[in-house]
């Protein structure tokens, strides 16, 4: 989580998805925009922080007996959420 916190994880497939989404939200890039125009631009890993903020995800942990039941409560679970922000490789099938 220390990766997502610190911006460093923008090109992962959660950092990416999020930062994907915070970019297509007109007030957040206006935000970003406002900050560039007004002389204080952000660095690539600021812009990872500020969509983490503005994603407002919150994290919990389950432990599951293996690999498959792991799979299956993480399917459930953004089933629920209704958003397709997580790992590239499980949208991939892999």
């Amino acid at each position: 989580m220390r990766r997502y916190t610190s911006g460093k994880a923008l090109a992962s497939g959660l950092g990416e998805g999020i930062f994907d989404r915070a970019l297509a939200d007109r007030e957040w890039l206006r935000e970003r925009l406002a900050e560039v125009e007004s002389g204080r631009p952000m660095r690539a890993v600021q812009w990872g922080k500020a969509s983490l903020v503005w994603a407002d995800l919150h994290v919990c942990w389950a432990l599951t007996e293996d690999r498959e039941e792991a799979l299956a409560l993480e399917k459930r679970v953004l089933a629920v959420q209704g958003i397709g922000w997580w790992n590239r490789a499980h949208r991939a099938g892999h």
